[in-house]
């Protein structure tokens, strides 16, 4: 008899997702948040310490949200730079770490794929130690192992 099979929206979100999964979201959740949070009181900050320069080009708290928000996605918005050597410092703060997440970003991208693929079973096979058919036995540089076909993975050279 024949049963249908299981649809991937009929499951929970939670059986589908894996460590992997879950790891990544974590890190780009607390990311988020951590950037929202970081976007509020910088904008809070850039207002009170630019309202009142002269040649600034924020006047409204809207303003200072626009601008934040811009230099935190690493674009710069139209609005001028702060005059206010406080506030340039704080410009630079923001620069640095609209860089850092996206270096974080990345880094967890390339983690999750890692995780993925060691949930799949796709880690590296080794080479046979010490029986001297191996790439490194011979002081070559690691290849992928002929005996397992298509199913064949770097060697790690260490």
């Amino acid at each position: 008899m024949l049963r249908p099979r299981a649809n991937r929206l009929d499951t929970p979100a939670t059986d589908v997702m894996t460590p992997a999964h879950r790891h990544l979201l974590s890190r780009v959740g607390v990311l988020l948040l951590a950037t929202l949070a970081i976007d509020l009181v910088a904008s809070l900050a850039i207002f009170l310490l630019e309202r009142r320069a002269s040649g600034t080009g924020i006047h409204t708290l809207g303003d200072a949200l626009f601008w934040t928000s811009t230099q935190l996605t690493t674009v710069s918005s139209q609005l001028p730079n702060p005059v206010s050597p406080a506030a340039r410092i704080l410009d630079v703060a923001l620069q640095a770490y609209a860089v850092a997440v996206v270096a974080i970003l990345a880094g967890s991208f390339g983690a999750f794929f890692h995780g993925r693929t060691m949930e799949r079973g796709e880690a590296i096979v080794p080479w046979p130690a010490g029986n001297g058919t191996g790439p490194t036995d011979r002081g070559q540089a690691p290849r992928a192992r002929p005996d397992l076909g298509r199913h064949a993975r770097l060697e790690r050279a260490d």
